[in-house]
Order: structure tokens, then sequence, then C-alpha cells
């Protein structure tokens, strides 16, 4: 009796179980590539970001995306990143001298990292991604003319922002205004998405059904 009257509301036209809607990102029309997307939609359905605002680094378009608590995109910018491809850093890499670091070194590593604002020794706002490789995102810093950063900053070639040691550069406005405002009050996952490795490997993802 019960299995026939569960079959008759089954078939019955708008009487079968509603089954969840999937939770996934909100872009608010920005542009992205499949990996932000497949990242961000899997961070808000499986609920990784644990509550907390979330960044994401896409290392092969050089951009980052800040979203809310609620994965609803805050803002996009260009970025700077590492100079040399590659989703490690050398170990030991954060003790040591700029100086001593060279080209091949300066990546900017693939993961999965919790951050927060801190200061520098200067009284600057930074935030550490992964403090003991010595990586962080941080507004730009153009005291070198030669490294032409704001000129590659607003190159559209992803190739040309890649000349950091492996932090991640962001334009002023949009580290005072989105960045910094999204992890005033909170802490915030950074998601840097791989280059050399498959993203599902990195973050143990699955794609969100839409």
């Amino acid at each position: 009796m019960r299995a026939a009257l569960l079959a008759l509301l089954l078939a019955a036209p708008g009487l079968a179980p509603h089954a969840a809607s999937a939770a996934e990102a909100a872009f608010e029309g920005e542009h992205a590539s499949q990996q932000v997307r497949h990242v961000a939609d899997w961070a808000v359905d499986s609920k990784d970001h644990q509550g907390m605002p979330f960044i994401i680094v896409d290392k092969v378009e050089a951009r980052v995306f800040v979203f809310d608590a609620g994965g609803r995109l805050l803002g996009a910018a260009a970025a700077l990143i590492g100079q040399a491809s590659g989703d490690e850093s050398v170990p030991g890499i954060g003790s040591r001298p700029l100086s001593t670091i060279l080209p091949q070194e300066r990546t900017t590593p693939a993961g999965r990292f919790v951050a927060s604002l801190g200061k520098t020794l200067k009284g600057d706002e930074i935030v550490w991604v992964d403090y003991d490789a010595a990586v962080a995102l941080h507004r730009v810093i153009a005291t070198a003319p030669k490294e032409r950063r704001l000129q590659r900053l607003a190159s559209r070639t992803a190739s040309d922002r890649r000349i950091t040691y492996g932090c991640i550069n962001v334009p002023v406005k949009f580290f005072d205004e989105v960045v910094a405002t999204a992890l005033r009050a909170s802490s915030a996952v950074v998601y840097v998405l791989p280059e050399t490795r498959p993203v599902r490997d990195v973050f143990r993802s699955y794609d969100v059904r839409k």
C-alpha cells in the first residue's frame, strides 16, 4: 500500500519531491575563466570557504576575484604574480634575501590558504597568503621604475604581468576598496589556482550542476 502511494505521488504532476538546487557563485556579469567559475561554484556549494569571504587568484590570466561570504563577487582586477611558472615554493625561500632568489624560483604557490589583514614593518596593510614562503597579496609598489609595474598591471597581456618574486600585487584602489574592505571584519580563504596541475587535484573540487 505504501509503495503504491509513493509511486502515485512520484507520478502525479507537481507532487514529486523537490530536489535541492545547487548553490553557485554570483559573478555579477564579470568575465572569468572556466577554472575560476569551477572553484567559485564548488566553494559556495561545498561551503569550503566556511562562511568567510574568499579570494581566487587566476595565475593563467593574472587576475584576482574577491567574493563576499555568500559567494557574491565584490570585484575583480588584474594582478602581478610570480615571474616563474610553477605551483610550489622553493623550501626555505621565505627566509632568504631577495637578492639570492633566482628568476626560476620566483613562483606564486597554488593552494588553499586562510589569510587575514596584517601590516608590514612600515605599517602598510598586507594580506599574508603563505607566511612561511613570504607570499602576500598587497598594493602594487612602483618604486623600481625599470620594472614598469604600473604599465605591466595595465597591460591586457597576462604574460606581461609576471614580474614579482611570488607576491600578488593589485591596483591600490582595488586593494583599498575591495580587498581590505572585505577582510576588515573577517579572515578569508584564498584559492590560488594551479597552472601546472589539474585544479581538481589541488582542491579536491567537483563540478556543480546548474
